[in-house]
């Protein structure tokens, strides 16, 4: 009976992997309306970006949970960043800022939170969580000072642009010196020789993450061609769709593979999937799309004070949840909230 229900749940999973093929063959043959497109194209980001995570799941058993969480950021956020850049080519600038917030919200307290409220309680390594944060802290900073001088009129024009460049590289800076840093020490903590038995072969695992890597491309775009016809239709903003569902979305990875490590005991990888993403979009995806976005449209880092907040309040609250060094459900309940509470301030806000 067992072997039987196992068989299903395969079954169902390949099933998922195919609808990804599915829709980018229905997108170019023009066969169904933008409203099924949209809904499709998430549905199918789901099965790929879990792939994503079970191998980054795998990957750990050769790293440790430091670099794993690193490298589960580094593959599970390119739905994020392939979304930013195929906005930015069809200048779409608010809903590349709009993703970006919803991204860092999305694992901060979304995810953070399901892995909390789900998990075992357990202890975590409270360096490497107060990097990530502190990163994502730094990032806040800089970005408001590019921000500020959008709050009055257009955020987009090229001078905030220019004065987002250099801000941009800086971040980039300090998220490589950060990055150096936070990998000598995982690699000094963990030996390669503790690899776990049933872990894939590392060639096996680094195929799986590059080919999902790929369709994850092809879904991503039709995915954000169809946004706006979706936001009009579903009569909600397009802000509103870019930093919670699209976001959401973009987090699959995130969400599938933090939770169910956190079910399986693995609670410290299982938070440092969600730090380590948070920070990668904060200090890594945030300044490369500005620098690639000079290649199409110069992208100006105005956010929003709601989008501001909203990554203030993502960043302080898992601070203070996790200050003790262990996880409890009782800090998943309070992140889960507060998420739900800028859910319903992101629905008001509207588009600027």
């Amino acid at each position: 009976m067992g072997g039987s229900g196992t068989n299903v749940v395969r079954g169902v999973g390949l099933a998922l992997l195919l609808l990804g093929p599915l829709v980018v063959v229905l997108d170019r043959l023009n066969a169904v309306g933008e409203m099924t497109l949209f809904v499709l194209a998430g549905t199918a980001l789901i099965p790929v970006s879990w792939l994503i995570g079970e191998a980054t799941d795998n990957l750990a058993g050769y790293t440790g949970p430091g670099i794993g969480g690193f490298l589960n950021a580094t593959f599970g956020n390119a739905p994020e960043l392939i979304i930013a850049i195929v906005a930015v080519a069809h200048g779409l600038t608010e809903i590349v800022r709009a993703s970006l917030v919803g991204s860092i919200a999305g694992n901060l307290l979304l995810v953070l939170g399901f892995t909390l409220l789900l998990g075992r309680t357990g202890t975590i390594d409270r360096r490497s969580a107060a990097i990530s944060l502190g990163l994502v802290a730094v990032a806040i900073v800089l970005v408001l000072i590019a921000a500020a001088p959008g709050f009055h009129g257009n955020p987009d024009r090229r001078a905030l642009a220019e004065l987002s460049l250099p801000i941009a590289v800086l971040l980039l800076i300090v998220r490589v010196v950060v990055t150096r840093y936070a990998l000598r020490r995982q690699r000094a903590l963990y030996s390669p020789s503790e690899r776990e038995r049933d872990s894939w072969p590392l060639p096996t695992a680094l195929i799986v993450l590059g080919a999902a890597t790929v369709v994850t491309a092809f879904i991503t775009e039709t995915l954000v061609g169809t946004l706006q016809s979706f936001a009009n239709q579903a009569h909600l903003s397009e802000f509103f769709v870019a930093v919670v569902i699209v976001a959401i979305v973009g987090n699959a990875t995130e969400h599938g593979s933090a939770v169910l490590l956190a079910r399986r005991g693995r609670v410290m990888l299982a938070v440092e999937i969600s730090l380590a993403s948070s920070a990668q979009i904060a200090g890594l995806l945030i300044p490369l799309v500005v620098l690639i976005s000079w290649g199409f449209e110069p992208l100006a880092l105005s956010f929003r004070p709601v989008e501001l907040a909203a990554m203030g309040v993502a960043a302080a609250l898992p601070a203070l949840v996790l200050r003790g060094g262990r996880t409890t459900r009782g800090g998943g309940v309070i992140l889960l909230i507060a998420y739900a509470v800028l859910a319903v301030a992101f629905y008001f806000s509207g588009d600027r």
